[in-house]
């Protein structure tokens, strides 16, 4: 019966960490934002004028969303990722029952996970939940394995968003690429290269806009209470948004005591680790976690250096983040803290001692971080939409407007009373259905960063015109039909002002205006939407191939052979 504790421990986790997220409604929270039915548009295939950072996900999204409702979709997707990520890490430690519940426990209950499901980077997390997987497969391909549809499946689900997809890269080919078979590690790197199509390709059509003004100094590692970023990346921790740092993570015994429980298992762990993995497996290991600790210290280190990356290198901004990389440090510091547990275990042969070091192990990362239990201590819990919100979005759908959609106040986030006060990005745009246009500037401990997206520095000047006439002729340029207004939104005349038009909806909550001007649309270059579609071809040919795949596999062998 014992043996099934581990994998039942990886599904019940998950759920007392998410609790009342799980309830009807959707769970709105910083960047995770989810709406009844996301309609695809050329802007989530990598079209718009803005850097593709939402490609592939928001695409991916709005396709499944026609199966399932986004409502259970995001359930699904929040859920499953990270009962994937416990049944991944089970399968690399292996172990004893009391090593691998360990495991689970430090894999799942950490402060990368929680903060960012607080922060809402779901794409990181699925990211996050098939690096162990992709280890696994690398290593099975070294020794000579096939490729099968575990492998198709996972890794484009990894690669969701372009800093998740460069991690998971890395997780299947550090492990799995070997000198004596060169066409089998060429054959990785074009799955990987394949995965990764969407935004690589389209991330190409916008180098000569793909910098991130220097943004890289502001979301680096940061500190956490009193110590410093290093030390606190030691146990998976760091953002760099305060607002989303559990409370316990500013309490100094616990994390001094999770960083020496860290540094304990490295020391004692490492050896077993390395008996049961084997040399190459742990060394890879080892490698992704320096390589994810580096690039999270140089962000601390030298945030200048990675805010001119931003700045000046196209793509640079995919490594602003630093504190994304520790990823790639979790699979080690789980599997070394399951190894250390099961050495420390085998010097007992009496149950009652085993017990004991197997229940504090499971249970000391709970008690590290006890107030993120029942849905990050109730900070995470699904609301519904406003009735006007729907009501918006048939208007829009019958007015058949010409061009995109502005959404005003011209500000990024919102804090609804209907989301009871929580900070969201906007969701108005995604719940409606045409193409749009929402600030994609940032407010950081007081200093505004600047966006990527060329047309909202001009939407910007367009609002400081002087008449509401003027505003509408200079957004209709812009290539904007629609703007949408939401009420109750604290803001200024700097990112508001009214725009001449025919209001084709006045609700409680949104206000919509058709602008009566010529729309002058910006047309996507052919050679664009064939160079998007190459890469989207690349993207769907892996999960296809693993349903063929599966299928052939499972093809009944003919009986008169």
């Amino acid at each position: 019966m014992t043996r099934y504790l581990p994998g039942a421990w990886a599904v019940l986790l998950p759920v007392l960490l998410l609790g009342p997220a799980l309830g009807v409604g959707y769970v709105l929270t910083y960047d995770m934002v989810w709406v009844p039915d996301l309609a695809l548009r050329s802007d989530f295939l990598g079209l718009g004028t803005g850097l593709p950072r939402a490609v592939p996900s928001d695409a991916v999204v709005s396709v499944l969303d026609t199966v399932l409702s986004g409502m259970l979709l995001q359930k699904l997707v929040l859920l499953g990722g990270l009962v994937l990520a416990g049944f991944g890490i089970l399968r690399l430690v292996d172990g004893t029952v009391a090593a691998r519940c360990a495991a689970v426990s430090v894999f799942l209950w950490n402060p990368f996970v929680v903060e960012r499901l607080w922060i809402g980077h779901w794409p990181v997390l699925l990211g996050y939940a098939v690096l162990p997987w992709l280890v696994l497969e690398g290593a099975r391909l070294r020794e000579g394995g096939r490729v099968g549809p575990r492998l198709l499946l996972l890794l484009p689900l990894g690669c969701l968003s372009a800093s998740t997809g460069l991690m998971s890269s890395l997780a299947l080919l550090v492990p799995g690429l070997s000198r004596r078979d060169r066409r089998r590690g060429a054959l990785m790197v074009l799955l990987c290269l394949a995965a990764n199509a969407p935004w690589l390709v389209t991330g190409l059509l916008h180098v000569s806009d793909a910098t991130s003004s220097g943004a890289g100094s502001v979301f680096g590692l940061g500190d956490e209470g009193s110590l410093p970023g290093p030390v606190m990346a030691l146990t998976l921790g760091g953002i760099w948004n305060a607002e989303v740092v559990p409370g316990s993570r500013g309490i100094l015994p616990t994390v001094v005591l999770a960083t020496a429980a860290v540094l304990a298992a490295a020391a004692y762990g490492f050896r077993p680790l390395r008996r049961r993995l084997g040399a190459r497996t742990c060394g890879s290991l080892v490698a992704l976690w320096v390589v994810g600790y580096a690039v999270a210290l140089s962000t601390w280190a030298a945030p200048g250096a990675a805010g001119w990356v931003a700045s000046h290198v196209p793509g640079g901004g995919l490594l602003r983040d630093g504190s994304r990389a520790l990823a790639l440090c979790a699979p080690l510091t789980a599997a070394l803290v399951a190894a250390a547990v099961e050495r420390l275990a085998a010097h007992w042969h009496e149950r009652g001692p085993r017990v004991l070091v197997a229940v504090t192990a499971a249970l000391l990362p709970l008690a590290l971080l006890p107030d993120v239990a029942w849905g990050l201590g109730r900070n995470l819990h699904a609301v519904s939409y406003p009735d006007d919100y729907s009501r918006a979005r048939e208007s829009v759908v019958r007015s058949d407007a010409d061009g995109d959609l502005l959404v005003l106040p011209f500000t990024a986030y919102r804090a609804p009373a209907w989301n009871d006060g929580r900070k969201v990005l906007d969701p108005t745009g995604r719940f409606l259905t045409p193409d749009y246009l929402a600030s994609d500037q940032l407010s950081v401990s007081g200093r505004v960063l600047a966006g990527e997206d060329p047309r909202v520095p001009a939407v910007l000047a367009a609002l400081r015109l002087p008449d509401p006439a003027a505003r509408a002729e200079r957004l209709g340029e812009l290539g904007i039909g629609l703007v949408v207004r939401e009420h109750g939104v604290t803001t200024t005349p700097e990112y508001d002002a009214p725009v001449a038009g025919t209001t084709i909806h006045d609700g409680p909550e949104l206000d919509v205006v058709r602008l009566d001007v010529p729309v002058h649309r910006r047309a996507v270059p052919v050679t664009w939407w064939v160079a998007a579609g190459i890469g989207w071809l690349a993207f769907l040919a892996l999960p296809l191939a693993a349903l063929l795949t599966a299928g052939w596999r499972r093809r009944p062998v003919d009986a008169g052979r």
